[in-house]
């Protein structure tokens, strides 16, 4: 099965204003975008407004960006990831039990609102990964 890895921007409260811009230089398309006030989690009240998941595309030009909770102590434009999107339950378990050896994890294999299994990872060698496994 092919495989491709996709570039995740985080940024500090601005996503919205950096996937505007993008969109001017680019002339793409913003979708799926949503916010973390729409999250079936509780979160604070001053990160409802803020993006947790958006596309960008155009053409072959494909990445997908979020914010941070506010007060984190991260620095915009190095939060990259790569967003892996697995095909079968048994392969996401299989990347995520590898890529965590050594590892971080950042968040935990779980089932999540939208629909998937879904983990963050930071590998050994300090590439963070996003898993997701979308459930039909």
């Amino acid at each position: 099965m092919q495989k491709q890895a996709n570039p995740y921007f985080t940024f500090n409260g601005n996503a919205k204003e950096a996937l505007d811009f993008y969109k001017s230089v680019f002339e793409g398309e913003i979708t799926d975008v949503q916010t973390f006030g729409e999250a079936d989690f509780d979160t604070p009240p001053e990160a409802d407004d803020r993006i947790m998941h958006a596309r960008f595309t155009k053409d072959g030009l494909f990445f997908m960006v979020s914010d941070t909770f506010p007060g984190s102590t991260s620095e915009a434009g190095n939060l990259i990831s790569l967003a892996l999107e697995l095909d079968h339950e048994d392969e996401i378990n299989t990347v995520y039990n590898r890529l965590s050896e050594g590892g971080t994890v950042h968040m935990e294999l779980q089932d999540t609102f939208w629909g998937a299994t879904f983990a963050k990872v930071k590998d050994r060698f300090g590439v963070t990964w996003d898993l997701n496994y979308q459930k039909s």
